[in-house]
């Protein structure tokens, strides 16, 4: 499947059907994100450098790029296809395609299976058009596709988000375009993002075995609303998950997200129980909302595995230490009981407080300066017996957060083989030091509760990959 869509995600030429010179229309913005990478232009905007095709039988030029009234009547190859046209006439423009030879098609038309009996029907015909001529199709009903690196905005989607190395495929168009929007402000970065709506030939499974192997891809994260085909979807998942820890969020979890499913992408979305059941013998890591699947996404991109449930929390609050042993016991997150000989080396350092806590977790107390910190992790890092760190920072008035930072990232070089999570608790004082922990592939976040759950999908990956 991965040089089936290869064309998909990296095409060197792409005609936009149904290009439009009307500002508010969708054609116009899908052609507008392949010349400048985005409609509403900021400093992620890459625009695509490949050749680039208009098709509108009633335009010469629109931004600048030459029209064709069919895509027939273009000369040269064209790899990817994006048709955004009535519904009606989606059948023979695919048909002029196959003439073309296009490599790959995107479907962004509505109009589909969501409709009802005509719609599926209509569904039915284009899919037999591609799948005859093995031209690999996303969509119907869908937002389109994005592959930073690629520099491909081919949907319609406002902007293009940060290069990075997570995936996200998504069911629903219009939460992709929301979580780009999210992903510029907070600096989320992102391999590919796929809008893949009905899909009529394209379904979830071949995306994952596609990323299973993309080179730019670290984690996958899904937001799926139902299968076709459970059977296939668990060998590739099972296969793929080997390789890269796949995420997803799964709608249709109540008798009504299950009814308006059926009116969104015309899927059929069964019991969540099913679904589940699925998803953990296929060693999927299951989310509850959109914020947890990227939450742990970050983690499990970024982080090794965690190889033993034996972890250790450090804090100068001893607070935010309560908080993070209840909720990692109540994960079944295990914070070892830190051995007499641990006790020792770090009184030995000369840099702990008389108050400290000797105990997991380990409570520097509130005036730690980096050199404690230092002292404290490290100490715990060395240990055998313990696989992974918890970092917690309050701020406080002698605490510095970026040298705290830059010790953290540090000691991540030097111990690669153990996940460290932080949580940088605060706001404006904390920022900098937040964001050069994240430059730096170090997953942060603001409550407790995700650094536990995170923690928690680490440890379940190394149990994974064992």
């Amino acid at each position: 499947m991965k040089n089936k869509l290869e064309k998909l995600f990296k095409p060197k030429s792409v005609a936009v059907i149904g290009a439009s010179r009307d500002p508010d229309s969708v054609g116009y913005g899908i052609l507008k994100n392949i010349v400048k990478g985005c409609v509403f232009e900021n400093e992620y905007c890459k625009p695509f450098k490949g050749r680039i095709y208009a098709v509108n039988p009633n335009a010469d030029k629109i931004l600048n790029i030459r029209s064709f009234p069919k895509i027939t009547e273009i000369k040269e190859d064209v790899d990817l296809a994006v048709i955004a046209v009535p519904a009606k006439i989606v059948p023979s423009v695919m048909m002029d395609c196959v003439k073309k030879k296009v490599k790959a098609m995107i479907v962004i038309s509505a109009g589909f299976a969501e409709l009802g009996e005509q719609g599926e029907k209509l569904q039915e015909k284009i899919k037999n058009i591609a799948q005859k001529a093995d031209i690999p199709l996303i969509g119907p009903n869908c937002l389109g596709i994005i592959r930073p690196s690629s520099n491909l905005n081919a949907s319609f989607a406002p902007a293009m988000p940060p290069e990075g190395n997570i995936a996200f495929v998504s069911q629903s168009g219009a939460i992709a375009d929301s979580i780009i929007d999210w992903a510029i402000e907070n600096h989320y970065k992102f391999s590919n993002i796929i809008s893949y709506g009905n899909r009529a030939d394209i379904d979830i499974h071949d995306f994952i075995e596609y990323l299973s192997k993309d080179e730019k891809t670290d984690a996958i994260a899904v937001y799926l609303e139902g299968l076709k085909d459970g059977k296939r979807f668990m060998e590739v998942a099972s296969k793929a998950s080997k390789k890269k820890p796949i995420i997803i969020l799964k709608a249709g979890r109540t008798e009504e997200g299950t009814k308006a499913i059926a009116s969104h992408t015309g899927s059929l979305a069964g019991s969540y129980e099913i679904y589940k059941a699925a998803f953990r013998q296929s060693n999927v890591i299951i989310a509850d909302t959109i914020e947890e699947l990227f939450d742990l996404a970050k983690a499990l991109a970024n982080q090794p595995p965690c190889k033993e449930n034996a972890v250790a929390i450090v804090t100068n609050g001893g607070g935010c230490g309560v908080l993070a042993a209840d909720h990692c016991t109540e994960l079944g997150v295990n914070i070892v009981k830190l051995k007499k000989s641990t006790v020792e080396k770090l009184d030995k350092t000369g840099k702990m407080h008389p108050a400290y806590s000797k105990a997991n977790p380990l409570d520097i107390v509130g005036d730690a300066l980096p050199e404690r910190y230092r002292a404290a992790m490290e100490t715990l890092l060395k240990e055998k017996y313990i696989f992974g760190l918890i970092v917690i920072q309050t701020l406080q008035t002698m605490t510095d957060p970026e040298e705290d930072a830059n010790i953290i990232i540090e000691l991540s070089k030097k111990y690669p083989q153990k996940p460290i999570i932080c949580v940088y608790m605060g706001g404006r004082f904390s920022k900098r030091s937040r964001n050069i922990l994240e430059a730096n592939q170090i997953p942060n976040y603001h409550d407790i509760k995700k650094a536990a759950l995170a923690m928690d999908a680490l440890i379940k990956r190394g149990q994974h990959k064992k």
